[in-house]
This record gives structure tokens, sequence and C-alpha cells, in this order.
């Protein structure tokens, strides 16, 4: 069996997802602020086989729907329970980058079933550096391009600022993102609704979500420079989302904040595998 893409419906909207075959359990992979399923290549590509993998263009990303008038990483999180209970996983483990770790983190602290939760570099607490380091990268959602390739050619230079080498995968990352319409080439997000994404970020408690998390839980810290930006969670970010995540594992590496996603980390994917084997043991 291969991978399958498909759509998803969830009432008056759907959600635009990749499948890909396993047998262990049911991984469902969520993306940060702009990204889609793409940036979920290097895992599923690793995980695929051993794991169905299960990698979701959030609402308002890629191809699924737009979001609703209230957007909000607990909206977002309502879409994943929702998926869970339409397509009947059971025991899902979730794996969230970023804004998808943020998510994730909400639905296992409302779904005891979740087996497992990997964070990669999320649901910590947000302050005022964070919101510096994104907000200049997302004017790319305001403006039109005259092709695709004028719009990759801005993206490789906002990449190589943020320590992103360019390769194949990050091409093809980039190239889903975008689409063709009468104005021209545009990004698939709409910016109002992704400001109001991160506002949401805010609202997050670490201590108010993490504690109601029963499963196993890995948390993978990036500790890189972005660019010429500090790392983009520090330990103080995370003092809460340590100290009260009962049964949690903390992996350091030395990548950044997106090349953890835009790169094959084998220190990283190493580190989810053992993980994945302990979680697996414990059934």
């Amino acid at each position: 069996m291969t991978k399958r893409l498909y759509k998803v419906e969830l009432g008056e909207h759907h959600l635009q997802l990749i499948d890909y075959p396993g047998e262990k359990g049911t991984i469902i992979a969520l993306h940060g602020l702009t990204g889609t399923h793409k940036n979920m290549l290097h895992y599923a590509q690793n995980l695929q086989g051993d794991y169905r993998f299960i990698a979701i263009d959030l609402r308002g990303r890629g191809d699924s729907s737009g979001m609703d008038s209230a957007p909000s990483i607990f909206s977002h999180a309502q879409d994943v329970k929702d998926l869970i209970a339409v397509l009947g996983i059971n025991e899902p483990i979730l794996l969230g980058h970023s804004m998808g770790a943020y998510i994730s983190a909400i639905v296992a602290s409302e779904i005891p079933s979740v087996k497992g939760l990997i964070l990669l570099d999320g649901a910590a607490q947000m302050s005022g550096r964070q919101h510096d380091i994104v907000r200049p990268s997302l004017g790319r959602l305001r403006k039109s391009y005259e092709s695709k390739r004028a719009y990759v050619e801005e993206l490789k230079q906002l990449y190589k600022r943020l320590g992103i080498k360019w390769t194949d995968a990050v091409q093809e990352i980039v190239e889903y993102e975008i689409h063709g319409t009468s104005n021209g080439w545009m990004h698939k997000s709409a910016n109002e609704n992704i400001e109001e994404d991160i506002a949401s970020f805010d609202l997050f408690n670490p201590i108010e979500v993490m504690r109601k998390i029963t499963c196993e839980t890995l948390l993978i810290q990036a500790n890189g420079e972005i660019g010429s930006f500090p790392p983009f969670f520090t330990d103080a970010n995370y003092e809460e989302t340590k100290k009260y995540t009962s049964k949690l594992t903390t992996f350091h590496s030395d990548c950044n904040h997106y090349t953890m996603v835009f790169e094959k980390r084998d220190d990283i994917l190493a580190a989810i595998r053992d993980f994945l084997d302990g979680v697996m043991k414990n059934e």
C-alpha cells in the first residue's frame, strides 16, 4: 500500500492530509504557523512503514478549508479531535512542530486515549521575542508575485537569513504553499487569520494544559541560533512546561527552530524512534 493524499470532510469544512501506511500505530503530525503537511516530509519518510503517519494541512493552509471567524490554536485542536473521531483512530500518537506542538498538547490534554506526544520546539510560555522573530517573515502572505519562481527566489533569501539550507525538499515545501490567482501568485494562507492564530499563542497556559496530559511526552528543544536571532525558545520559556508535564523526556538538539523540519536531522529522528519504542513497549 502506498501513501494517499485525500480530503476528510468535517461538517462544513475539510482537511487535506497525506496518509502513509504503517503497522505499529498511528502518528498524526501537525505543522507550524505558515507550514503545510509538506513540512513533515522528513519525519514521514523516516517513520512510514513502521507507523501509519498522517500529516495534515491545518485549516487556512495548503489545500484545506479556510479558517473560521475566530481562528486559534484551540479551534485547530477541535479540528484535530474531530478528525481523530471521523477516522476512528484509537490511541493516536501526536507529533507537532511549533504551533503544531501547542495544538498537539491541547488535544492530548483533552483526549485521555492519546498514547504519546512529541513536541518539536513548542508548547512553551510565549514572550514578545518570538513575535519579533516571526513577524518579519509574514509579509510574504500579503504579497502578490508575478510568478512561482519570484516567490521561490524571495524565500531563498528569507530562509538563508534563518539559517536554512536550500534543498530539493525545501523547494517542494515552498512550491506547495502558493497558488496562482487572478492577481498573480500568492500564499495560500490568509494573513489576517494567521495574525489571529499568533495572538492565540499567548492564551496557552502551560500549567493548565500540561498537567492534564497523562501520556508519555517527548520534548525536542532546538538550541541553535536562527541566523542572527537567538534560539526561538529558552529554558525559561519551557520552565512551566517541563515542571507540569508528568511523564516528560527532554532531548536537546543543536538545530534551530526551523531547520528541525526543513532538514533531515538524524539526532532528532533517533530520539523519536527511541521514544516510540518505549511507548509501544508499554502496551
